[in-house]
């Protein structure tokens, strides 16, 4: 099924994975309160591609935060499925992080004293699923991304596009109904950061996983069949 196809059904379909509702988000500077989001609300349906579109500051990666559990808001709501996320303990929110969703960074975020495959199998032994099945699955992520010849290699042994390869593969080694990529193309020159968005859009597809992209590139907004855009604290 073509990417647009999988993203029509899903909008047709009306089933809402995740929701957030008048989301405000505000830091302190000093003295000085900056309202990042001032009451974003946005719905994301199961299996749907959608790129969150701003200028730098504009609060994409703060969203992006929210949405996953990695931040909590200052005001409003975000549910997946049915579950409101404000209603987790710790612990429950540190597992739908860990098995509902997958993380890409713009800076990889992968940890130096791993090598390739102990990396992408991270998440997989925080859950504590089966080692041995764990370790096939990495494996075959790896071969999947072309790091086939590169799974004992260290992060500084890797060029930037391999280890943001890595990066997708551990994205997707729980299998997470929700991919969340923050800038994954920021560091890397043009030619590779296509090859990293042709790559995670087939693994998507393959998987009919809901994505969500924030990027502040017109050419890889493009690509999503719905771009939401990000301005003054508000979703448009």
């Amino acid at each position: 099924m073509s990417e647009m196809a999988i993203c029509a059904a899903a909008g047709s379909s009306g089933d809402v994975l995740i929701s957030a509702t008048d989301l405000h988000k505000r830091y302190m500077l000093g003295k000085r309160t900056l309202e990042v989001l001032r009451g974003v609300s946005l719905s994301v349906n199961r299996g749907e591609f959608l790129a969150l579109r701003g200028a730098s500051g504009a609060g994409k990666s703060t969203l992006l935060h929210l949405l996953g559990g990695l931040d909590t808001p200052d005001g409003g709501r975000i549910h997946f499925g049915n579950q409101d996320l404000a209603r987790l303990s710790p612990r429950a929110l540190a597992e739908f992080r860990n098995r509902k969703v997958g993380f890409i960074f713009q800076s990889y975020h992968i940890l130096p004293e791993l090598d390739a495959l102990e990396n992408v199998c991270l998440p997989a032994r925080m859950a504590r699923l089966d080692a041995r099945k764990t370790e096939e699955r990495g494996r075959e992520l790896l071969k999947r991304v072309g790091l086939s010849d590169r799974m004992d290699h260290k992060p500084y042994e890797l060029s930037g596009g391999e280890q943001q390869r890595v990066a997708v593969a551990r994205a997707l080694i729980n299998e997470p109904e929700l991919i969340l990529a923050d800038e994954p193309t920021g560091n890397l020159d043009s030619h590779t950061g296509r090859e990293i968005v042709d790559l995670l859009l087939s693994l998507r597809a393959e998987r009919q996983t809901t994505l969500v992209i924030a990027t502040h590139a017109a050419e890889l907004a493009a690509r999503a069949p719905r771009v939401v855009e990000l301005a003054d604290g508000l979703a448009r």
